[in-house]
């Protein structure tokens, strides 16, 4: 499975983290796993339903999948999730979305 773009979800203390290195490590949660979670466009949705429910003011960032070295297709409840076994270059970030959760209810911009 393959798609153009990838997906990443922090918060904005995560966010500033990132912001101030070349290479990213990852969440917590991501180094603990031993890889970066990603999710595509169609499983943004049940990503943050599941994991970011009560998070408010999160940010969503856009990766070219082709471009991340390390990056695996993997099994997670009937779908493949891209996990990158390597560091991120911030360098590879295409674009910035800030979602702000309303009643718990995402929005994704159509053409992000």
């Amino acid at each position: 499975m393959q798609t153009e773009f990838i997906y990443k979800i922090l918060t904005k203390n995560e966010y500033e983290v990132f912001k101030k290195t070349d290479y990213y490590s990852g969440t917590e949660k991501d180094i603990s796993d031993g890889f970066i979670h990603f999710s595509t466009k169609d499983q943004l949705i049940g990503t943050l339903e599941k994991y970011y429910k009560s998070e408010k003011n999160l940010i969503l960032l856009k990766f070219p999948s082709n471009n991340l070295k390390n990056l695996k297709w993997e099994e997670s409840g009937k779908l493949f999730f891209p996990h990158l076994y390597s560091k991120l270059n911030t360098k590879d970030l295409l674009e910035i979305h800030e979602l702000n959760n309303l009643d718990t209810k995402f929005i994704i911009p159509v053409n992000f």
